[in-house]
């Protein structure tokens, strides 16, 4: 579980992230939605230490997080997967490379065992086999397959995965999320996801937060979405045209 306590962001005068409190829980899609400019990617980065907050507190489970000295957090930092919004993988790599590089970065392990998670991991993400192709031949739904893979490579207590369907269509998007929420389950992880993508809030929306100018303004699941009276969640939601004929069918 992950808890915030009143966090705050300012870069000069202009203050991002405006007092948000709230709990991300464990072994279920989290999701932080909004417009652009509500904060949520500014809010991803202070949760995994990419940006100092102004202000608040950070909970990873019982660890206070901004009060852990360098070694601490170098050992928290290893217990966080990341997925990029552009997978972030290195193209002079190769697939099993790139996978491997967070466990010859951090772990202890042999050769044999290096090599013997790297093949679960491909096979997790039903890419058994790909271990000698480049990212370059890879079509983009295998791609973000493989950020997954090296995310969840150190076998991670925390998940956190900016805009995973930025560039899919929608078929690999539906791949991907149902990839990542049974991932969440088997692992039992928490798991953060900053998303424009409303086919994910109703695909794997389990606690949704919805940011709109640096707040926290709503908060529900996605079967609270449809019904919601919150007017700021209703025009970001219902822009959709696929979603205001779901809202409407189902209140027929």
């Amino acid at each position: 579980m992950i808890k915030i306590v009143d966090i705050k962001k300012a870069f000069g005068e202009n203050e991002v992230i405006k007092g948000i409190t709230t709990t991300f829980e464990t072994g279920k899609c989290n999701l932080i939605i909004g417009r652009s400019g509500a904060g949520k990617t500014v809010l991803l980065k202070i949760l995994v230490g990419l940006i100092q907050p102004d202000q608040g507190e950070i909970w990873f489970d019982d660890i206070n997080v901004l009060k852990l000295n360098k070694k601490e957090n170098r050992k928290l930092r290893n217990s966080m997967g990341m997925l990029f919004q552009g997978s972030a993988l290195f193209d002079s790599m190769r697939v099993e490379e790139n996978i491997r590089f967070p466990l010859d970065m951090f772990s202890n392990m042999t050769k044999k065992e290096k090599d013997a998670r790297v093949d679960y991991c491909l096979a997790r993400v039903d890419l058994t086999g790909t271990n000698k192709l480049y990212p370059s031949e890879l079509s983009g739904g295998m791609q973000k397959r493989v950020g997954i893979a090296r995310a969840i490579v150190l076998s991670p207590s925390y998940l956190f995965c900016d805009e995973p369907n930025s560039g899919l269509d929608p078929k690999p998007s539906i791949v991907i999320d149902k990839l990542i929420k049974s991932i969440t389950e088997e692992l039992n992880i928490t798991t953060v996801i900053n998303t424009h993508d409303m086919n994910s809030v109703m695909e794997i929306g389990e606690e949704i937060n919805f940011l709109a100018d640096g707040k926290l303004v709503w908060q529900g699941s996605k079967e609270d979405v449809l019904d919601t009276d919150n007017e700021q969640l209703q025009n970001f939601i219902f822009a959709s045209p696929f979603l205001q004929r779901l809202r409407e069918k189902a209140f027929r």
